[in-house]
């Protein structure tokens, strides 16, 4: 995929959007063809990291032990191992934090009571700490690296729809940057399909509330 198309479909996004009164997200819409996903050896579940944050309110929970409480104070809140038990006696807390927190992270070693305390509710939304992004961690690790990338993370999945929609950005980014999140989450996704470009039928960008507009070449 070449940046230069891209960006030509940004200018043309941008042009035929009705200014709203909020700030629209930026989505890329990547349409697949020829991909039995009933086949589980076809289904892809991949985390990316971006060149730039496609968000500005990326927020991480810790679920961790009371020795890390300290070293996971980057996040935007900390469960201490010692709160499980009001979590698991109500299980509203938990759909909330589900509603809030985009990303959890875990300390290894009590990853089990986890499970038990969390994984009824945040699994059903996709949402368990997944050791693909890096979010199962030794006690006391220092979160704040994590954190930081965890702002340029998205995840990618194709498992039920042969569709990918995913946030690049933001109408008040820079085409720049939308172009170049574009193409990583483009080219990560590309050598991840089975039969690569031939997997690929269309590749589009829309604002929230504007009409999809084509990526010329796909």
């Amino acid at each position: 995929m070449e940046k230069t198309d891209v960006l030509s479909a940004l200018t043309e996004m941008r042009k035929n959007s009705k200014k709203r009164n909020f700030n629209q997200s930026v989505d890329l819409i990547i349409t697949l063809k020829d991909l039995d996903l009933k086949k589980t050896d076809n289904q892809r579940d991949i985390f990316i990291t971006l060149p730039h944050p496609p968000s500005k309110s990326v927020k991480v929970c810790a679920l961790v032990g009371p020795e890390s409480v300290e070293s996971a104070k980057d996040c935007q809140k900390v469960i201490s191992q010692d709160e499980f038990p009001q979590y698991e006696a109500d299980e509203n807390k938990i759909k909330k934090l589900a509603k809030e927190f985009d990303f959890f992270v875990a300390q290894a070693n009590i990853m089990p009571l986890i499970a038990k305390v969390f994984g009824k509710v945040l699994g059903r939304r996709g949402k368990m700490p997944n050791p693909k992004a890096g979010c199962i961690v030794p006690p006391k690790t220092n979160l704040k690296p994590l954190v930081d990338r965890l702002q340029r993370t998205v995840e990618v999945k194709v498992k039920t729809s042969p569709m990918v929609q995913c946030k690049v950005g933001t109408e008040d980014m820079k085409d720049e940057e939308i172009a170049e999140n574009i193409v990583t989450i483009f080219n990560n996704l590309l050598h991840a399909l089975p039969n690569e470009r031939n997997n690929i039928k269309s590749v589009m960008v829309k604002t929230t509330m504007g009409a999809p507009v084509k990526i010329q070449g796909w």
